[in-house]
């Protein structure tokens, strides 16, 4: 009996194995460019800051898209939405392939990153659509596990993949998984719940906007950072299949931290993980801004993940939770947000990154982390004491 308990519950008439594989497929696409930028930039006629910029790029479009898509799916549904977006993702992944020129391949990656764009937030909002509490927040832990398992394989395989093989591969193989994932929905219906009234003003709140300010600043830390983590390795003179190896001390970190999150989640509020998930960012950054080495920058690996499991997730359920009224709206915003800071920060970054003053990039990461603890815990607990019955 306690184990049937535990069983988590289908999300409307959508089987729980197609949402992780579709969560599975947006992480390996966006993750799969990283590892494979010394390759990518050998390989066509881009440098290695303009291969930097193919995922700044991608991830600036990623978030573009998010009020588009939350709209979309407020209006015509969830799975309208999803269904949409993954033939988009199939052909500008396709399209990824066809170009060597920053140029054309540049308009390829944004275009892909916009159609991805619209899959893990449209999770997201399936979740918040059907589960409350406690339940929510281990349904988002389950699909963080997922999403970081095609974060592992990307990490590890593509950098490899472009270097033995070709570097087309590595943005053929989401065009594959885009339509495997349109087969496995090809007779499920629209859930009963996935379709909300249209209010965007109930997602442009004082509240919303001070969450979409913090998790901008989030985003450009945990993902506008952590794309440096396998060039950092590989500058640092470790062979690439090598440094995709040890740059999946991210997943790693993601995978045990959401086993841990299912057990803090009943123990602790929602503002005591966003705390705890935003010290171990701190304690992230500290070794690669102060001794950066191979190890150093694997064990900020590790502990991005950590953070991304505890931190993130725990400031995604409070989006699901913030506008119940808009609640496709406001994960879209939310998610905007998210990529739009990883974007800015990337571009930020990126000279550095080309003269390989990774040291100094994860100590502007350390510094601006310590804001971000504050900053987020406290306006949580502002929002929960004016909001008790809808907060962990």
């Amino acid at each position: 009996m306690k184990k049937q308990q535990e069983l988590q519950p289908s999300i409307g008439s959508v089987p729980d194995s197609a949402l992780r594989f579709v969560g599975f497929l947006s992480f390996f696409d966006r993750y799969g460019t990283a590892p494979m930028l010394v390759a990518l930039s050998l390989g066509t006629s881009l440098s290695f800051a303009q291969a930097v910029q193919l995922i700044a790029s991608y991830a600036l479009f990623y978030a573009i898209g998010q009020p588009v898509w939350g709209v979309l799916s407020d209006r015509f549904g969830r799975l309208a939405v999803l269904r949409a977006a993954l033939i988009g993702a199939g052909l500008s992944a396709i399209a990824s392939i066809l170009f060597t020129d920053f140029i054309p391949l540049l308009i390829a990656r944004s275009l892909t990153g916009l159609m991805f764009g619209a899959l893990y937030p449209t999770l997201m909002t399936l979740l918040g659509d059907t589960r409350t509490g406690v339940e929510r927040a281990r349904g988002l832990s389950d699909l963080q596990i997922y999403s970081s398992l095609g974060t592992t394989l990307a990490t590890l395989a593509s950098g490899a993949v472009a270097t033995y093989v070709d570097w087309r591969l590595v943005f053929a193989l989401p065009a594959f998984g885009c339509a495997a994932a349109l087969f496995s929905l090809r007779k499920v219906s629209e859930p009963a719940h996935s379709r909300a009234g249209f209010n965007f003003r109930a997602a442009v709140r004082p509240m919303n906007l001070a969450l979409y300010a913090i998790v901008f600043l989030e985003g450009g830390l945990l993902m506008g950072l952590l794309t440096y983590i396998v060039p950092a390795l590989q500058e640092s003179g470790v062979e690439i299949g090598l440094a995709g190896a040890l740059g999946c001390a991210f997943a790693l970190g993601v995978i045990l931290g959401a086993r841990l999150m299912r057990k803090l989640v009943a123990r602790f509020s929602r503002t005591w993980l966003i705390g705890g998930g935003g010290l171990l960012l701190s304690v992230a950054f500290l070794p690669s801004a102060l001794f950066p080495s191979p190890a150093s920058y694997t064990v900020t690996a590790f502990f991005l993940g950590a953070a991304n499991a505890i931190m993130h997730s725990s400031m995604q359920g409070w989006a699901t939770d913030i506008s119940p009224d808009a609640r496709a709206t406001t994960v879209s915003l939310f998610v905007f947000a998210l990529f739009a800071g990883a974007s800015v920060a990337t571009y930020l970054t990126a000279d550095l990154a080309q003269h390989a003053q990774y040291g100094q990039i994860f100590g502007i990461g350390l510094i601006l982390s310590f804001a971000l603890v504050l900053l987020a815990t406290g306006t949580h607990a502002l929002w929960r004491r004016k909001n008790p019955p809808a907060s962990l």
